[in-house]
């Protein structure tokens, strides 16, 4: 590993010189060894030392809280919003681990829709065995509404982010699905434009892969699954409203779209078509891009108390007047239990071995699971399955006696809501802390949008855990971003 670092720059002397990846895979490191970008890249961020990287790193900070860039941490009653902390060193993925993400990622999409057709359509897999049928059907992310309902394209999973991390041996693996309403897309693109103005320096000559088309290729994808002979359909993107953790990604994405932003009291449903409010009178909506939960959708199918959404939504879908991205009860695919067969789903459906495989999981409802999670506690880590944002998680190598105890309590009480894996060693990427560049901790969420076909976003959210040795990159624990960068393999 220490041949990796010194092959980052001939002889690392300034922002770069006290950089030691501490024996974990370093992604910046690998991409200095095999791609000239890299070296390159390398060799100039070391140029501009560490006072001027500090510099710089402190007025994108300010650039990033004035013009509003934030997220929401309910649980905290004395700061509403945040800015959402930004690595100023990028992440570098070669051209080659880049097609392998890709197509792992597309695969990974594909599957998914076909597990969801078939799982709301004739249930084939759950009558062949492969994946349990109580699983499915028991799942609170089950909608039985959605049965028999077809699809445009057979799309569910419009927006999808495949959560990777890299192992110390450099293996890409899929920690997580999110196919219900990933975030953090606007971070990718927000992210590029201030390393364009902060850094260009870097990239100058260096061909790294745009960000800035995914408003057009999403607004392209969502028209696609728009209804049956809609020559030019009325796309809006559907949003709680301003209190909401994710409302500044709702905004970007609807501006960057082209389309409206709406709130549940916008949009009304008269004979089963969805109409928006306007200065001008009502317009026909084709397509809703929803950042609402299937519970709230619809206060006439889902829960009778919701404001947020919109009565009558449910008929006009299982009419086909109006479609919704992403579908509703596509939490099934996304569940953590149902993600430890994505792998047997693969071959099953589309008769392919896993591009990129899962981290090996352990579903502890099942008797043999659980009784080896409970022996080995302290060497795994346990996730309740239906949890996001990195609540509920256990990491036995690096938890209390308490905390293993309360873990052990909670999987015998409700064994169905957990699953185990073995800790990683999460590869690490160089990162700016106060005022030395040190390892840090990293995972990768690749955005895929798919209508007729599937487009990956070249790069992606890059979430780093900015505290010492800490693997929980999630934004609501304490975790950055960081800027992606793929690169070509040789520069101009």
């Amino acid at each position: 590993m220490q041949s990796q670092v010194q092959g980052m720059v001939a002889r690392p002397s300034g922002a770069l010189a006290g950089y030691d990846p501490a024996g974990y895979f370093c992604e910046f490191a690998h991409s200095a060894a095999v791609s000239e970008c890299g070296r390159l890249i390398s060799t100039r961020l070391d140029e501009l030392g560490l006072e001027e990287l500090t510099h710089r790193a402190r007025a994108a900070e300010a650039e990033l809280y004035n013009q509003g860039i934030t997220f929401t941490i309910y649980s905290e009653g004395d700061a509403i919003d945040r800015i959402l902390p930004f690595d100023v060193i990028p992440r570098l993925i070669t051209a080659g681990d880049w097609a392998v993400i890709e197509s792992g990622v597309r695969q990974r999409v594909q599957t998914l829709n076909l597990f969801l057709a078939d799982v709301y359509g004739p249930q084939k897999v759950l009558k062949d065995g492969l994946v349990p049928p109580e699983l499915v059907l028991g799942n609170a992310n089950y909608r039985a509404e959605m049965k028999g309902l077809a699809l445009q394209h057979g799309t569910y999973v419009h927006i999808n982010g495949t959560d990777l991390v890299r192992d110390r041996e450099g293996r890409f693996r899929v920690l997580e699905d999110n196919g219900r309403s990933p975030s953090g897309v606007s971070y990718v693109v927000e992210n590029r434009h201030l390393m364009l103005r902060s850094f260009s320096d870097l990239m100058k000559g260096v061909p790294v892969r745009p960000v800035s088309d995914y408003g057009r290729q999403l607004h392209e994808k969502l028209c696609e699954v728009a209804p049956e002979g809609v020559l030019d359909p009325q796309v809006v993107l559907l949003s709680p409203g301003v209190f909401n953790s994710a409302y500044f990604e709702h905004v970007f994405l609807a501006r960057e779209m082209g389309v409206p932003l709406v709130e549940g009291r916008d949009l009304v449903v008269e004979n089963d078509l969805v109409y928006m409010r306007t200065v001008a009178g009502p317009v026909r909506v084709d397509v809703i891009y929803r950042r609402l939960n299937d519970d709230f959708l619809d206060p006439e199918a889902f829960n009778p108390e919701s404001m947020l959404g919109v009565a009558g939504l449910m008929r006009a879908y299982r009419k086909g007047t109006v479609a919704l991205a992403n579908a509703i009860g596509t939490g099934v695919a996304d569940d953590k239990a149902v993600y430890a067969y994505v792998p047997r789903l693969i071959r099953y459906y589309l008769d392919q071995d896993p591009i990129i495989d899962n981290v090996e999981t352990r579903i502890c409802r099942e008797p043999d699971a659980l009784a080896y999670t409970l022996d080995h506690l302290a060497e795994l880590v346990v996730k309740p399955v239906g949890e996001s944002g990195g609540y509920g998680i256990t990491i036995g190598p690096r938890a209390t006696k308490g905390e293993l105890a309360l873990a052990r309590e909670r999987l015998l009480a409700d064994p169905a809501n957990y699953i185990s894996q073995p800790m990683i060693d999460l590869s690490v990427s160089p990162t700016l802390v106060e005022g030395a560049v040190e390892p840090r901790h990293v995972d990768l969420r690749p955005f895929a949008v798919t209508g007729r076909s599937t487009w990956v976003l070249p790069g992606g959210l890059s979430r780093v855990a900015l505290t010492r040795g800490s693997l929980v990159v999630n934004s609501s624990q304490g975790g950055g971003s960081k800027d992606t960068w793929v690169l070509a393999e040789h520069a101009a």
